[in-house]
Formats: C-alpha cells, structure tokens, sequence
C-alpha cells in the first residue's frame, strides 16, 4: 500500500490564498460552495458568469460582484472552472483561452477535460485541481459547521513553481484543510472518480435500491414499508461506515443482519457484477464514455433526457416525496434551488 500523506491547515499557507485574486467560473452546486466559503476565508473573489442569467442572479442577491468570462479571467491570477463538464471546451475555447496570460492558475474541480484532453492549456499556464469530495452545497454547509469537506489536489502543469502550494492554500481557504487534503494526479481522479459515480456511489446505489424496492413491492409488500427498508436506512448505515468504516457498522447492527449481510451480500454482488464492473473501468479508461457522454450532450441530450423522466417518474421517489412531506426526522434542508 503507497504511504498515506494527509495535509491539514497547520500544514498550509493559509495567506498564499489571500494574495491572489480569483476568477470563479460558474455558479451552481461546487460554484456556489466554493465561492461562498472562499470569500468567508477572506479572498477576493469574482464570478464569471452568463450576465443576467439565473446563476447571475443568484451570485448577486449573494453579494457578489458578477462579470463576463473573459474579464473575469482578464483580471484573475486563478481562474476555477466550474462549469459543467460538457460544457467546458466550448466556453473555454471561445472565452477563456483568448484572455488568458502567461503564469495564471487554470483550476478545475474533476480532472474530465484535461485528462480526456478536450482543454488544452498553454504552456506558460499553470494547471492544477482542487477536487472537493461532495456535492458543492455540503462544501457550504461543512464549512459554515466548522467543519470540512476532504478534498484532493493535483498539479497537471508548473510553470511558476508554487502551483502545489497554491491548490492547497486554495483548498485550505474552502475549509478542506479542515477535514484532510490528499495529493494525486489528473488521470488517477478522473477515473476513479467516474467509476465510483457510475460503478458504485451513484449508479451501482441508485440501481440497487430501485431493484430492491421492485422487489419487496412485487411481492405485495407495502411500498413505505419497502421504502424505509431499502431508502431511508441506507443512509443510517452510510453514516456508520463512513464513520468507521464497514466494520463499525457491523458493530453497530444485529448479528441477523451481520449474518445476513456477510452471506447474501455476495450473492447480490457477484463475480457477474464484479466482471461488469470491469467493462465500466475498461469503458472509462479507454476514453469511451467520455466520447458518449459528450456526443450525447452535443447532439441534444435526447437518451439524457428520456433517462431522468424515467427515473424521476418511478414509484420509489413518488413514495419518497409522500414520507418526507410529512416526516418530522432530519428534515433540514442545505439545498434550496432557488437560492443555491
């Protein structure tokens, strides 16, 4: 196993931050997250934006001062692109590529375009990462707790020497110094980090909860019976892994369920599951799902589209939305569309 090292805020220079000027480019989830936290840690901070648009809109009932791209990256030392990955190329190409210079920071939060090479940076730009490890709004709502989000760096290209100390001082300022900051590089995060959306942490989850609520609801079992058991609970039980991993969550539950789940689990998960899992890394690695997923995106997102009706349209977020309109448990909310 390669020798672990964790940088934390006494590690960091925390000032390097403050004496740059950023350009934030884009304003929904990771946008809004980082924005908020970078400005709470005392940078100067500006949003590149599509001017009057609802993220425009957004940033500015936030107190922010909004601009163009292109003089948001005129007047940037860093310039974080934030934007959805399908759309980064063009805006990048038609907006910031023009007005870049020589020695500025161009940052990015998932390493997609650079690794798949649909950005090519010049040489004289710095290229770094800084990949939170959740969703932007709990990047906030960690931050505004005191806490963090673990987050990783990644330096792509060094031209003025400083680009390490500069993506952690950055990642300290949206509070991941806080929680742990880990070093890799632009390949090794772009592809894990899509295997574990599509393999596990988002496909592979989503898919195994709809089929068990599919079937406990075949066989005649009550659907808010069926969706406590394979919805609700799953984030009781995330939480204690995350905790301690999965040996605190066996510590925590039943021995029936530890029996259970120590001798059904594989045969849920099998060597079939496992092989398909292959041809999902296979598909990554070879930059074949980059290509669909771009020209899927490129020629109209039909397929997409058809996809999320489908899945908003399932029976289990119909039961899900009558559970929690009137549940009393955990119902703070750190999302709210309107407004973030």
């Amino acid at each position: 196993m390669d020798s672990l090292k964790i940088y934390l805020d006494k590690d960091i220079n925390r000032d390097l931050i403050k004496s740059k000027k950023i350009a934030v480019i884009g304003f929904g989830s990771q946008g809004y997250g980082q924005s908020m936290n970078l400005r709470d840690s005392g940078c100067d901070v500006i949003l590149g934006l599509r001017l009057g648009g609802n993220s425009d809109k957004k940033a500015q009932n936030y107190g922010f001062k909004t601009t163009t791209i292109a003089d948001a990256v005129k007047s940037a030392d860093i310039i974080q692109i934030l934007i959805p990955d399908e759309l980064q190329a063009e805006v990048y190409k038609k907006e910031i590529l023009p007005n870049l210079r020589a020695g500025q920071y161009l940052m990015f939060s998932h390493g997609f375009n650079i690794h798949f090479k649909r950005i090519v940076a010049p040489g004289d730009v710095n290229v770094i990462m800084v990949a939170p490890k959740g969703p932007g709004h709990t990047v906030r709502s960690e931050y505004e707790a005191g806490r963090g989000v673990p987050s990783l760096i990644a330096v792509y290209q060094d031209v003025t020497g400083n680009s390490k100390e500069v993506a952690l001082s950055y990642a300290s300022a949206i509070g991941a110094g806080r929680a742990g900051i880990l070093e890799t590089d632009f390949k090794e995060e772009t592809e894990t980090d899509l295997f574990g959306e599509q393999a596990v942490i988002c496909g592979g989850v989503s898919a195994l909860i709809k089929t068990g609520f599919e079937v406990l609801t075949e066989a005649g079992y009550s659907p808010y019976m069926a969706y406590f058991e394979v919805l609700h609970e799953m984030k009781l039980i995330v939480d204690l892994i995350n905790q301690g991993g999965l040996a605190d969550m066996r510590y925590s539950i039943s021995n029936t369920a530890e029996y259970g789940d120590m001798t059904r689990g594989p045969k849920v998960i099998d060597e079939h599951v496992k092989n398909s899992m292959r041809e999902i890394l296979k598909d990554i690695q070879s930059g074949s799902f980059a290509d669909e997923f771009l020209h899927e995106m490129e020629s109209g997102a039909k397929k997409f589209q058809e996809l999320r009706s489908a899945n908003r349209s399932h029976e289990i977020e119909k039961v899900g939305e009558t559970i929690r309109s009137t549940f009393v448990w955990n119902n703070d909310r750190i999302i709210d569309r309107n407004k973030n």
